[in-house]
């Protein structure tokens, strides 16, 4: 009966993975044909040619988006951006959610069930752009960053992390004399890295994806986020006539390469971040 059972299990992973293996591969279809566009020669986009590998490989797309000044500086002003908000993010998320994880916190239901509610009851998008304008944030960095400094969502799973940390650790801290500031950098945090790196991806995508905010605050091009100037060549229809000639391109071939680059940050981060997804997940989501 063992061996049944095993050799059952065996085809049942099988089955499993190869099913998985299909859905990545058709998930990965329009990433492999916006790769595929970047990387072919003007006449075989022209004639319907690219489906997911490159035909007449030709990299003058990826030059030319490198070469263009409003693209590149997008580019490595969004990457402060993200990690500067990120920062943010993360020190406001753990402020609140610190305190709140305290069980003795005097009004600490109150508090929380007003940051709950701000989840179900969304003001606007009128009602925040006026109280942007109020503050005198508008076409300036801070409202990028400020409006959405602390995601309740994210604070409530970083404090049932907290609660999740065995109350015994706590007293321990305080009969050797750890501040409460000492015992949450010094004790704390290091128990729940997997969440705090796992909130921290959420920020840094969300920040890295955020394009709404960019076009109800900005007006100023030089604080355009690298999504804003990639929305601009997406919307533009044509490459001029002569630089078609001269470079063999497309104006696909500028849009399928500008959106290549802007994936390369969060492709390169995930895979470091990624083993932290589930055991920071189930940290933040059961308390015990």
């Amino acid at each position: 009966m063992g061996a049944i059972n095993s050799k059952q299990e065996r085809r049942f992973q099988r089955f499993w993975m190869g099913f998985f293996i299909v859905i990545t591969f058709i998930a990965m279809i329009p990433i492999l044909r916006v790769l595929a566009v970047s990387l072919s020669g003007k006449n075989a986009i022209i004639a319907g040619k690219v489906f997911i590998l490159p035909v007449d490989f030709n990299v003058e797309a990826y030059v030319k988006s490198l070469q263009s000044g409003s693209f590149v500086n997008a580019f490595w002003y969004s990457i402060l951006l993200m990690l500067g908000s990120t920062v943010l993010n993360l020190v406001m998320t753990v402020l609140a959610a610190y305190p709140l994880s305290k069980p003795n916190l005097k009004g600490g239901k109150l508090v929380m069930a007003l940051f709950v509610l701000t989840m179900y009851l969304h003001p606007g998008v009128i009602p925040e752009y006026l109280n942007v304008k109020d503050f005198k944030m508008i076409d300036t960095v801070w409202a990028l960053v400020i409006p959405g400094a602390l995601s309740a969502y994210n604070m409530i799973i970083m404090c049932n992390a907290f609660k999740g940390i065995d109350s015994a650790i706590y007293d321990a801290a305080k009969i050797d004399g750890c501040s409460e500031a000492k015992t949450l950098t010094r004790v704390v945090l290091p128990l729940v890295y997997p969440t705090l790196a796992t909130l921290g991806l959420f920020y840094a995508v969300g920040r890295w994806n955020g394009i709404s905010d960019v076009l109800y605050y900005i007006n100023s091009s030089k604080l355009f986020t690298v999504q804003m100037v990639l929305k601009q060549f997406v919307e533009s229809v044509n490459v001029s006539v002569e630089e078609g000639i001269q470079t063999n391109l497309v104006a696909e071939n500028i849009k399928a390469a500008s959106i290549v680059i802007s994936m390369l940050p969060m492709l390169i981060v995930y895979p470091f971040v990624q083993k932290f997804f589930t055991r920071g997940i189930m940290v933040g989501a059961v308390k015990g």
